[in-house]
């Protein structure tokens, strides 16, 4: 069977926390990724900026429904998630943008459970990671890939 190993991209194009969101949107749309892995100085992965992060930006924020309790307001949804929901919104770097601690696979990973990563939570992009280093990522593409006989790759 196949595993993450056996798919991911080696070597893949990453971002520093530091970075500009504008950066981080340039590169994704120039090689077509979906999402681009964040890491740290010593190459430890710190989190993982998508499409889905960046589009957020163009997002209007929902105020949450409050009710009102002995002349005060209380709301209905949790401050923290309207917190994070803001921050996004107005991020300027990819720290600020990015998900931490992102869904990770192992290099021996299989590709039925890679699979089911994707399609169960949605993920179009997963990091791989060995002894806490990133060492490439499988994106729904290159799962794709495998269903083309190698016959007709060549």
């Amino acid at each position: 069977m196949l595993t993450a190993q056996d798919i991911m991209t080696k070597d893949p194009i990453t971002l520093r926390p530091e970075d500009d969101i504008t950066a981080a949107a340039k590169v994704m749309v120039a090689k077509r990724i979906n999402g681009l892995p964040v890491v740290d100085t010593d190459g430890d992965l710190v989190g993982i900026i998508t499409q889905s992060d960046l589009v957020a930006q163009q997002k209007t924020l929902r105020l949450p429904s409050v009710f009102t309790l002995l002349d005060g307001f209380v709301p209905l949804a949790s401050m923290d998630s309207l917190e994070e929901e803001f921050k996004k919104i107005t991020a300027m770097t990819v720290a600020q943008a990015m998900t931490k601690e992102p869904a990770i696979v192992a290099p021996d990973t299989p590709l039925d459970q890679i699979a089911a990563l994707m399609v169960d939570r949605q993920y179009h992009t997963l990091p791989v990671v060995a002894d806490g280093k990133l060492v490439g990522v499988v994106g729904k593409e290159d799962v794709i890939r495998t269903l083309i006989p190698l016959a007709a790759k060549a």
